[in-house]
C-alpha cells in the first residue's frame, strides 16, 4: 500500500512504539500511587509533558493531557463558557466538526455562535474578526491549519488582535503541530489543541495548552488529576508515546518539513500538469507542507478513492472523522465551491515516511483512473477530457 492519507492518521514511528512497550508491560504503575510503580509513571508521565511543551515552546505545568484534539476543543468551549454568563464565541466557518459540533450545542444553550466567512482559498479575513468583536466576546477559535485544504490561517494577526482587548484566543492545531515551527509565546496564542496520531505517535491521547493564567473550568470531574481540569487515571504508555513523537518531530522538524514539502509539490506539479480539468484548492502559497487538495471535474471523489485502494494507494476526499455521514464538505461549501467541485475532491496528504517513487507511481495511476472514470462521466461533453 502506498498510504497518502496522513491528515487522517499517520504511522506510529518504530521509536515511539519501543518507548511505549515498558509501560504496557513491566511499568504498569497507576500515576497516583505513591509506591515505586507508581513513581515510575508519574516520571515517565512528566516527562513526556516536557517534550510535549518543548515542541510548541510551552511550559510543561501550562500542558493538560487529554484523549486527543476532540476532547481538547470540546474542553476549551465548554470550559470558557461555562464561567460566562454572557459569552459571545468568535470561531470560522471551516472549522473541524470536533469545533463546530459543541459550538451548536453551545448555541441551543443561549451561548452567542458567531462564525466568520472564508474566501475561495479558505482564508478568514483579520478585519472580519475584528468587526465581530465585542465586550461580549469570551473566546476566539480559529484553527491553525485547515485538515481538507491545508490552509493556514494568519494566526500572528488574529492573536494580535485578540490580545490587545485580552480575549482567550485558542486554536485547533491538531494538523499542524510537529509539520511546522510553532511558538505559543510567539504567536500569542493562549489555548493550542494537539493530538499524537497526527505525528507518528499513537491513537487516543492528546493535549491542550493552556497559558498560565487562562482560567478554564473542569468539565470531567473524579479524582482531580491533572491539576483537577481533567480527572481520571493517566493512559501512562500513550502520554510516553505521544511525549516520544513531539520530542522526534522537534529534532527532525525542518529536515521532515523539507521532504514532505518536496514531494507534495512533485505531487501538484505533476497532477496540474498532467491531468486537464484539474485544480488546487486552498491558499497556495500558505498551507501545510504535505496537503494536496484537488478537484477532479466530471468525476466523483469517492470513486475515485475506491478505484485508488484498487490500486494499492490509500487517499480520501476529506475529513476521515466525518466521511460516515455523508455530507458534503462544508469546509469546501464555505469557499464558494459547486456541487460538481466539491464531488471530484480529492485529498492527498504526504508523511514523512513517503518516497518519491510512491508518489510519481500515485501520479499515474491517478491519470488511468481519472481518465476511466471520465470515459463514463455526464460531463465529458462539457470538458476537455480528450487531453487524459
Amino acid at each position: 500500500m502506498i498510504y497518502l492519507d496522513n491528515a487522517a492518521s499517520t504511522q506510529i514511528h518504530e521509536d515511539v512504539l519501543n518507548s511505549m512497550l515498558p509501560y504496557l508491560k513491566e511499568q504498569y504503575g497507576n500515576p497516583s500511587s505513591i509506591h515505586r510503580y507508581g513513581r515510575l509513571a508519574r516520571k515517565a508521565v512528566e516527562k513526556a509533558r516536557k517534550q510535549i511543551a518543548s515542541l510548541i515552546n510551552a511550559d510543561p505545568s501550562e500542558i493538560l493531557f487529554t484523549s486527543g484534539g476532540t476532547e481538547s476543543n470540546n474542553t476549551v468551549l465548554a470550559g470558557i463558557s461555562l464561567q460566562n454568563t454572557s459569552c459571545q464565541i468568535i470561531t470560522s466557518s471551516i472549522e473541524h466538526d470536533a469545533l463546530l459540533e459543541p459550538c451548536k450545542k453551545l448555541s441551543k444553550n443561549g451561548v452567542d455562535v458567531v462564525y466568520l466567512p472564508v474566501d475561495k482559498f479558505g482564508m478568514v479575513n483579520t478585519s472580519d474578526l475584528e468587526n465581530r468583536l465585542s465586550d461580549k466576546t469570551c473566546l476566539v477559535s480559529i484553527m491553525f491549519g485547515n485538515n481538507e485544504v491545508g490552509t493556514i490561517q494568519p494566526i500572528h494577526e488574529i492573536a494580535k488582535l485578540c490580545n490587545e482587548r485580552k480575549i482567550p484566543f485558542h486554536t485547533d492545531a491538531v494538523q499542524a503541530v510537529g509539520k511546522i515551527p510553532i511558538d505559543v509565546k510567539e504567536y500569542g496564542i493562549d489555548l493550542l489543541s494537539i493530538s499524537s496520531h497526527k505525528l507518528n505517535g499513537p491513537k487516543g491521547i492528546g493535549a491542550l495548552y493552556i497559558k498560565d493564567g487562562i482560567g478554564i473550568v473542569p468539565v470531567i470531574l473524579g479524582g482531580g488529576q491533572e491539576h483537577g481540569l481533567r480527572s481520571g487515571t493517566e493512559n501512562v504508555a500513550n502520554i510516553v508515546g505521544f511525549g516520544k513523537a513531539c520530542e522526534i518531530a522537534k529534532n527532525n522538524l525542518y529536515v521532515n518539513m523539507s521532504h514532505v514539502k518536496k514531494l507534495r509539490d512533485v505531487l501538484v506539479k505533476r497532477v496540474l500538469d498532467e491531468i486537464p480539468e484539474t485544480t488546487l484548492n486552498g491558499d497556495p502559497q500558505s498551507r501545510l507542507p504535505n496537503n494536496a487538495h484537488f478537484t477532479f471535474l466530471g468525476i466523483n471523489g469517492e470513486d475515485l478513492i475506491i478505484k485508488l485502494d484498487e490500486y494499492g494507494i490509500a487517499a480520501s476526499t476529506g475529513s476521515a472523522c466525518s466521511v460516515h455521514t455523508q455530507r458534503a464538505s462544508h469546509v469546501l461549501q464555505s469557499m464558494g465551491f459547486s456541487h460538481e467541485q466539491i464531488t471530484g475532491s480529492l485529498r492527498l496528504t504526504v508523511g514523512i515516511f513517503n518516497n518519491q517513487n510512491e508518489i510519481e507511481e500515485t501520479v499515474d495511476a491517478l491519470k488511468k483512473i481519472v481518465k476511466e472514470l471520465r470515459s463514463f462521466s455526464p460531463f465529458k461533453e462539457k470538458y476537455s477530457f480528450s487531453k487524459t
